[in-house]
């Protein structure tokens, strides 16, 4: 049985940071591309920022550039999510997704496995 479980999300006041982890279990981790993705009140889930198999490149959405880096440790069978420089409209539940593609993407519905996400608030 898969599992990916988020954790490290709260609140956070803008300028801030946070560190989301996401361990998973069940799978092959290694031959998994990984995103991170965000649905805030209201609003469709969007694709936040992704890392591909070993590590083989990153992609971010142009709301995380500069911001937001992703990494992954495959011995862990974890992938991290550091944010920096956040912003109130990062609030949103933030789910990390597991996609057997090598490379990254960006369609929500390519992703085999999902989190049950964890909340992020910034204030103003």
């Amino acid at each position: 049985q898969v599992q990916l479980v988020e954790s490290g999300g709260g609140l956070a006041q803008a300028g801030g940071s946070l560190r989301l982890s996401c361990a998973a279990s069940g799978l092959t981790f290694s031959r998994y591309a990984m995103g991170w993705f965000r649905q805030a009140p209201g609003k469709e889930r969007e694709f936040v920022v992704g890392i591909g198999r070993g590590s083989v490149g990153t992609y971010s959405a142009d709301s995380a550039k500069g911001r937001f880096t992703i990494s992954r440790d495959n011995a862990e069978n974890t992938v991290y999510l550091q944010m920096n420089s956040l912003k109130p409209e990062d609030t949103g539940v933030y789910y990390c997704a597991a996609d057997q593609s090598s490379l990254v993407v960006t369609d929500a519905n390519r992703y085999d496995y999902w989190g049950q996400g964890t909340q992020v608030t910034v204030s103003s």
